[in-house]
């Protein structure tokens, strides 16, 4: 799907999700246009509780589309600050806003350093190629 959208702004990990860096410590998650677009329809998202804290690359949720259910993964370690509620209703506002109104979670880094780690915009195109 060459087509996918890569914002230019955003960090990626090879599962297909992406950063927002909003401050020096904190990022807003989300999965990619290229990851919705495989799923399709999503049907149902599931989300952590405020509070929850995360080692980077643990699991921190589902995503369930018609077709498939795919574990959501925190790109860095750090506290979830916030939850997308909206999603509880309405989970294909990631089908048609993944990088806007479908961000997942809010959270507060351990390290930002393990931000150095993720895939730039031209790694990730590459990647979904």
């Amino acid at each position: 799907m060459a087509d996918a959208q890569v914002p230019d702004n955003l960090l990626y990990t090879e599962e297909h999700e992406y950063v927002l860096r909003t401050s020096d410590d904190e990022i807003v998650v989300g999965i990619t246009d290229y990851a919705q677009g495989e799923l399709s329809d999503i049907v149902f998202v599931e989300l952590p509780e405020i509070g929850s804290t995360y080692a980077k690359m643990e699991a921190f949720g589902t995503i369930e589309a018609v077709k498939a259910v795919s574990e959501l993964y925190i790109p860095v370690g750090g506290e979830v600050v916030a939850v997308n509620d909206a999603l509880a209703d309405d989970p294909a506002i990631v089908n048609r806003d993944p990088y806007g109104d479908g961000w997942m979670v809010k959270v507060r880094l351990n390290d930002p350093s393990e931000l150095d780690d993720m895939l730039s915009p031209d790694a990730y195109k590459a990647l979904i190629e």
